[in-house]
């Protein structure tokens, strides 16, 4: 499988061919050393687990770029990829070689993001970091990925992450919403659509005389620009929604007061263009939840004056007056921490139609789910009258057993004793 030659300089160089059949060597002090070297090559080359000794000199970030241009994603899987990458992995590795990158290193890498980031993002760099390393394994550059065994950050649920409201708050919210978006909430509300699902709906997926949407095509933001893909997120995106009334009237108050977008949308902006997330997030929706009580406060204290009043991301209370209550309601609305995300419209429409008694396969289906399990687990959360029906499920339950049967077990001792 190789020879060894020596050198000029009195040093012994083993000479191989790779598993592409290309020649290759590595110089040693000793004609010892050579051979032991050449027996672990033919070993490995045997085995199929040849890593040249030469390509773990490769650095981390031509690497990491030339990995990212193959990949064959959705533009909103590239996007986020490329901005952690960018933001989080290159800055702590891209000159470092891919052979230098350790088990150690890595966990107090990680460590160390779990002090300024979430778990989530903690996860997100990590799986990228870890997936270049493992196609680095595979490209026989190194021979094992450091990433594996790394203890990631816990994802804690918090207080404030059950962000669920009930039919009766939102009943409360939709007439703070503006005219031109009510339809779209009530839509994302009654029926689950995620926002892409929303933005993406053109009048011809929607029958407002059968009650019926059609989940066909979404819309797609990166980087502020708008663009619609004919399919959903997945084969089970691909589905038929029921319009409750509510939905129904809203929907058809919408058509008859704003007209379709080009491509024919549902929902455009005040100028005809396409909804943009960050925009609606911003100037509508949180405004909305201020104006309807569900986040922060907002009071009139004289003439003139209005008291606003919110929370910081630590809980502490705030407080400042405004001249206007517009004023006041804009300035929660950009202040305040956490609040309801459009996207827990979602989460209301499962933990209802569960609480209701919907079977689970069913709800997965009209969520546009593969599994049920995703359902179950991340969009289902407890209904607020749970601890009612959990005490009326023991309420005719007694310590103290029924008079008839008390009567009934004092005749059998009886008998018995008679007996």
């Amino acid at each position: 499988m190789g020879h060894i030659v020596k050198t000029k300089a009195g040093t012994y160089r083993a000479n191989w061919r790779d598993h592409t059949n290309r020649q290759r060597s590595k110089t040693f002090a000793t004609k010892k050393e050579a051979a032991a070297f050449l027996a672990e090559i033919s070993s490995s080359l045997n085995r199929g687990t040849y890593v040249d000794p030469h390509a773990g000199k490769t650095k981390f970030g031509p690497y990491a770029v030339k990995w990212m241009l193959s990949r064959n994603h959705e533009i909103t899987t590239v996007a986020r990829d490329d901005s952690i990458m960018r933001t989080h992995v290159l800055p702590r590795w891209r000159d470092v070689s891919l052979g230098r990158i350790d088990h150690t290193a890595v966990q107090t890498w990680v460590s160390d993001l779990s002090k300024r980031l979430a778990p989530a993002t903690v996860a997100e760099c990590y799986r990228l970091l870890s997936t270049v390393l493992k196609t680095a394994v595979r490209d026989r550059i190194i021979g094992a990925n450091p990433c594996e065994g790394v203890r990631l950050p816990k994802r804690r649920r918090k207080a404030g992450d059950d962000r669920i409201i009930s039919r009766e708050d939102l009943a409360a919210l939709l007439p703070h919403v503006p005219d031109r978006y009510r339809a779209l909430v009530g839509l994302a509300a009654g029926t689950g659509l995620r926002w892409g699902e929303c933005v993406g709906l053109r009048w011809d997926a929607v029958d407002l005389d059968g009650g019926i949407v059609r989940v066909e095509r979404v819309a797609v933001e990166v980087a502020g620009t708008v663009t619609h893909k004919p399919y959903p997120k997945s084969k089970a995106g691909w589905r038929k929604v029921p319009l409750p009334p509510f939905v129904v009237e809203l929907l058809t108050a919408h058509r008859e007061r704003y007209p379709a977008g080009p491509l024919g949308e549902v929902f455009t902006n005040a100028a005809g263009g396409p909804l943009r997330r960050t925009l609606f997030r911003a100037r509508d929706w949180r405004p909305s939840l201020v104006r309807a009580g569900l986040l922060g406060k907002v009071v009139e204290v004289g003439p003139d004056a209005f008291l606003a009043v919110w929370q910081d991301k630590e809980g502490r209370e705030h407080r400042e007056e405004f001249p206007t209550y517009r004023e006041a309601v804009a300035h929660v609305a950009k202040h305040a921490a956490e609040g309801l995300r459009f996207h827990d419209l979602r989460h209301c429409y499962a933990t209802w139609l569960i609480s209701d008694g919907v079977p689970v396969n069913d709800v997965a289906r009209l969520l546009g789910h593969e599994q049920m399990s995703t359902t179950l687990n991340r969009y289902t959360h407890s209904s607020p009258d749970r601890y009612g029906r959990a005490r009326a499920a023991f309420a005719d339950f007694s310590l103290t057993p029924a008079p008839s049967s008390l009567s009934e077990s004092d005749g059998s001792r009886r008998r018995g004793s008679q007996l």
